[in-house]
């Protein structure tokens, strides 16, 4: 029991949200902008957008190869603008915006200072449209150092304080996925941790297979749920595999 609570405790560290009195009549509608560790096929954004529960809904856009830049420039954030406008008057609508595992790249094209800006940019648009962004944190790579299977290289630190500097510029919420997952990783230890790979040797240790799918759209549910309880119900519950997550079990 004792183990649970700290579990617990920290999940809500990792998210922040707003009070039960300010939650709308209407429905959420979740539409989901990354590159493709949120698409479908190798990201948590389908295991998120299974555990939903009618009227509540969504949509993956997520792009595999995407960039801050190229989301924007292919058209895939005109399709997230589009779903808001479109819903905005019936549903509640959230977007999760997370990037960073290209844009980081030295041959992307997008200087981290573009990726701020650009972090910032789609808040700031999504707010202008009625909805509310959550800032999401790039889901960790699974690459531990030789000798270090508890020490997962954390190679996206810049990107999560972006993230977090994004939210708190526009005063948005921040959905902490590195600090959760990197944890998690870092505490079940890399044989356990890939297990999450993709691919049929598992050697991909950047994006999920279907398991891994299903546990981090769990972590994103709980950490969403958690971190804005107006939604908390329209997730359906999985206690077995949050207090597996959330006390450092494998799952």
């Amino acid at each position: 029991m004792t183990r649970f609570i700290i579990g617990v405790t920290a999940l809500f560290t990792l998210a922040v949200g707003r009070p039960v009195a300010d939650c709308s009549s209407k429905p959420p509608a979740l539409f989901l902008a990354g590159d493709s560790t949120t698409a479908p096929d190798g990201g948590w954004g389908d295991g998120l957008l299974a555990t939903l529960i009618s009227p509540a809904w969504g949509v993956n856009i997520g792009k595999s190869g995407a960039t801050t830049a190229s989301f924007s420039a292919g058209g895939y954030w005109a399709n997230v603008t589009e779903h808001l406008k479109d819903n905005v008057d019936k549903y509640d609508c959230y977007v999760t915006i997370s990037f960073g595992h290209n844009d980081q790249k030295s041959t992307s094209g997008v200087t981290f200072e573009q990726y701020q800006y650009n972090l910032i940019k789609f808040a700031r648009e999504v707010i202008s449209l009625g909805g509310t962004p959550l800032l999401t944190s790039s889901l960790t790579r699974r690459v531990f150092p030789s000798g270090q299977d508890h020490n997962a290289t954390d190679s996206l630190h810049n990107e999560r304080l972006a993230a977090i500097t994004a939210a708190e510029t526009t005063n948005s919420s921040v959905i902490d996925l590195n600090a959760a997952s990197l944890k998690y990783v870092n505490a079940i230890g890399k044989a356990a941790a890939y297990k999450f790979n993709y691919g049929d040797d598992k050697s991909d240790t950047t994006h999920l297979n279907e398991h891994g799918t299903v546990v981090f759209g769990r972590m994103m549910a709980d950490l969403i749920g958690r971190g804005k309880s107006c939604l908390e119900n329209y997730f359906t519950p999985n206690e077995t595999l949050s207090n597996l997550i959330w006390n450092d079990l494998p799952s």
